[in-house]
């Protein structure tokens, strides 16, 4: 039935999704050292993996997933006891994953090579590294204040859409409980000790999280949020909306618009769109209680936080062709070229060879 989600839908769509993400040329690109992209290239990523099964979206619910999604990838990264349990956090939503599709070994190879990646790639990192990469993170996500109604209900969040950190709870891996001050001497000998009282009920952790393929995480950071059934509302703060339009992102011409271009499409070259086959029509996914309400948030969000999707098809049709050039015409990037080389010419090059 069209206006039903059943349980088949649900496996379908979460098997063609997640395949999708996996995809091996897909992974290869995520895993190249990069600099950081823009929000505008990672919604247009995440525009294109959410519809590469028969599942569509509007505007409007597209934007509160994506709403939803980084707002609760920002908290659990905030909340990290220590920069190097982003990686616990990475390993507990591949955990969740792989609980989608255990029925499925062939996704589930796609998944457990990429976390053998993740492990060969990260766990060697020192702790400085892992600081530079929260902080890097949390930089993308510093001017996004949305609230969301589970944060709100929970208490973690405030009315402004900002984080509450807590003053109680486990203390990082490695470290002690406040409460006791050392004083050393010249030659590394403790001389004096003073014990203070600290404003939070803290505790030891019992053991490190897994960092192995299998394995307890001990952390619940990157756990499903949404296990205890209850409606998810988003809602843009006063200072969301100001910050939003004082930024006005990407209105100034970007140097490295062209490589980010570049980028995605060799991403999105590798994500195929599933279209219904034969009579199947497919279904929509509404996020909002009734269409009505989801056509007024589209109408009322500002226009400076839909980012724009970038549409990329990487074929070889010539109507393909000429629509990457009027989006590498339309951004302006100034820089030398020899000769009479074409604007796009690498771009298009790369395009042919996909």
């Amino acid at each position: 039935r069209v206006d039903e989600w059943t349980d088949v839908d649900r496996k379908r769509v979460m098997n063609d999704i997640i395949s999708a993400m996996f995809k091996k040329n897909f992974m290869e690109e995520l895993f190249k050292p990069q600099d950081l992209y823009s929000k505008k290239a990672l919604r247009t990523v995440y525009d294109r993996l959410a519809h590469t099964s028969i599942m569509r979206l509007n505007q409007a619910s597209m934007d509160k997933l994506y709403d939803l999604m980084t707002m609760a990838f920002k908290y659990q990264v905030l909340l990290c006891p220590r920069p190097r349990d982003i990686l616990l956090v990475t390993f507990n939503h591949l955990d969740a994953i792989k609980d989608f599709i255990s029925d499925s070994p062939g996704i589930l190879n796609q998944v457990d090579e990429t976390f053998r990646q993740l492990i060969e790639t990260y766990n060697c990192l020192s702790d400085g590294e892992f600081q530079l990469i929260r902080q890097t993170l949390l930089i993308f996500f510093q001017d996004m204040h949305i609230r969301v109604s589970i944060f709100l209900k929970d208490k973690v969040q405030n009315s402004n859409g900002r984080f509450v950190l807590p003053i109680s709870g486990p203390v990082p891996w490695g470290t002690e409980v406040p409460g006791l001050i050392r004083i050393f001497n010249h030659k590394g000998v403790e001389v004096k000790r003073a014990e203070f009282t600290s404003a939070g009920n803290y505790v030891t952790p019992q053991r490190e999280g897994s960092f192995e393929l299998y394995g307890d995480r001990v952390l619940k950071l990157g756990t499903n949020m949404y296990s205890v059934t209850r409606p998810v509302e988003t809602h843009m703060s006063g200072s969301s909306k100001n910050l939003a339009s004082q930024a006005k992102e990407n209105i100034a011409p970007n140097p490295l618009a062209k490589e980010e271009l570049n980028f995605l499409a060799r991403l999105l070259g590798g994500l195929d769109i599933q279209k219904p086959a034969g009579g199947e029509t497919g279904f929509r996914l509404n996020l909002f209680t009734t269409d009505e309400e989801e056509e007024h948030a589209a109408q009322t969000r500002p226009e400076e936080l839909s980012y724009k999707v970038i549409n990329i098809e990487a074929t070889q049709e010539p109507g393909r062709r000429a629509e990457l050039s009027r989006i590498l015409g339309e951004l302006e990037v100034a820089e030398p070229r020899p000769g009479s080389a074409e604007k796009g010419e690498d771009l298009l090059a790369l395009m042919d060879g996909l």
